[in-house]
C-alpha cells in the first residue's frame, strides 16, 4: 500500500502539479483543486479559534503568531488531505465542490476550459482562477503572516492576474479607491523620478492587489509598504514578517522575509522613490515613459523574481482602472 505523502504549506511543487494536470484535462486536476479550497476553508476556522482565545503569558509575542499561523496552514492542509485519502479527516467539503464542478464540466462538454481548468500558480497560492471560468468561484489569496484579515470590498470582474493576487481591469471601487489614496504621492514620485505616474500606481497595484494584500503588522495595523521592498542590513526602520512567494529556477517557493515597515503612504513612496534614484540598478529607468521598456527593466534589474512580472505590469498600466483614473 502507497502512502500519500504529507502536504507541505512550503512545497510550491504541488500547485505546479495541479496546473500541468489541468492543460492535459486529468480529472485529478479537480480533486487537487478542491482539496486545496477545503484545505483553506480549514486554515480560516483555526485562525478564527486562535483569535477566540485570550492571549497572555511569556509566550504571547509576535514570533510565537508567525510560527502559529504557518502551523495552522500546515494542519489544514494535512487534515484536508486526509479527508480526501480515507475519508476520516476534512469537512468532506473538498468532494461537494469537485462534484459540483464535474458536473458542470459534463454539462458544457467542456466548452468553456479547451486548454483544461484554469488553474494557475502566482507569487502567492491560488486556487481556481475566476478570471477565465464561467463558474462564481472567490478569488483566494494567501494573507500576510501574522494571519491578520485584510477587509476585502465587492469586487468588479477580474480579468489579469498579480504577484499578490487576481486584479480587476474594470474600474472597481477598490481599484478606484487604491489610485485616490496615493495619487498625489505618484505625482510627486513622478517628478522626481521622471516616471509617469500611472506607472508607479500600477507597480504598486501589482504588488499588493490593489491594497488587499500588503504586509501588515503582528496587531493587524498596515505596515504602508506597497512596493514590496524587503528589509535588509541597511534599514534600520521598523519591519514586518511575511510569507511571500519568490521563485528559484523558476520554480515558486514560499518563504517567510522581513519587510520594511512605514508610518505612511507618503513615506512608503519616498523610501520607493530614493531606492530608484540612488540604487544605479535602476538608473536606466528614470525618465523611461513606455509602459513595456519600464516594466520589462525593473525585472531585469532584479526588482521581482517573478518570471511573468513585467507581462503582468505592463497589463496592469494599459488597463481600465488606470485609464479611468486619468493618471499621466
Amino acid at each position: 500500500m502507497t502512502t500519500a505523502p504529507t502536504p507541505s504549506i512550503f512545497d510550491g511543487s504541488q500547485l505546479a502539479a495541479i496546473k500541468r494536470q489541468s492543460r492535459s484535462n486529468d480529472p485529478a486536476a479537480l480533486k487537487a483543486a478542491a482539496q486545496q479550497f477545503e484545505a483553506l476553508f480549514l486554515q480560516m476556522v483555526l485562525k478564527s479559534m486562535r483569535e477566540a482565545t485570550p492571549k497572555d503569558g511569556l509566550f504571547d509575542n509576535d514570533q510565537t503568531r508567525l510560527y502559529e499561523s504557518l502551523l495552522d496552514q500546515q494542519m489544514g492542509q494535512v487534515l484536508a488531505r486526509r479527508g480526501a485519502v480515507d475519508g476520516k479527516g476534512g469537512l468532506g467539503l473538498a468532494a461537494l465542490i469537485e462534484s459540483q464542478l464535474s458536473r458542470h464540466a459534463a454539462d458544457a462538454e467542456l466548452q468553456d476550459f479547451p486548454d483544461g481548468l484554469p488553474l494557475s500558480v502566482p507569487a502567492s497560492p491560488r486556487s481556481l482562477d475566476p478570471a477565465r471560468s464561467s463558474i462564481p468561484l472567490p478569488t483566494v489569496t494567501t494573507p500576510a503572516l501574522p494571519m491578520s484579515t485584510v477587509p476585502q470590498a465587492p469586487a468588479a470582474p477580474q480579468a489579469t492576474d498579480t504577484a499578490s493576487g487576481t486584479v480587476p481591469v474594470t474600474a472597481s471601487p477598490i481599484a478606484a479607491g487604491f489610485v485616490d489614496m496615493i495619487r498625489a504621492d505618484a505625482v510627486q514620485a513622478s517628478r522626481t523620478t521622471g516616471i509617469p505616474a500611472r506607472f508607479i500606481v500600477a507597480q504598486a497595484a501589482l504588488e499588493t492587489g490593489w491594497g488587499r494584500s500588503e504586509p501588515r503588522r503582528a496587531d493587524g495595523r498596515p505596515s504602508h509598504n506597497i512596493f514590496g521592498i524587503k528589509a535588509g542590513r541597511s534599514w534600520n526602520g521598523d519591519v514586518v514578517e511575511a510569507v511571500t512567494t519568490e521563485y528559484v529556477d523558476g520554480v515558486a517557493q514560499q518563504k517567510v522575509e522581513r519587510f520594511r515597515a512605514y508610518g505612511s503612504y507618503a513615506e512608503a513612496m519616498r523610501d520607493y522613490t530614493n531606492l530608484l534614484v540612488s540604487n544605479p540598478r535602476y538608473a536606466g529607468l528614470l525618465g523611461v515613459t513606455d509602459a513595456a521598456a519600464f516594466a520589462r527593466g525593473l525585472q531585469r534589474a532584479g526588482y521581482a523574481t517573478d518570471p511573468a512580472y513585467a507581462d503582468k505590469l505592463t497589463r496592469i498600466i494599459g488597463g481600465q482602472p488606470l485609464a479611468s483614473a486619468a493618471l499621466a
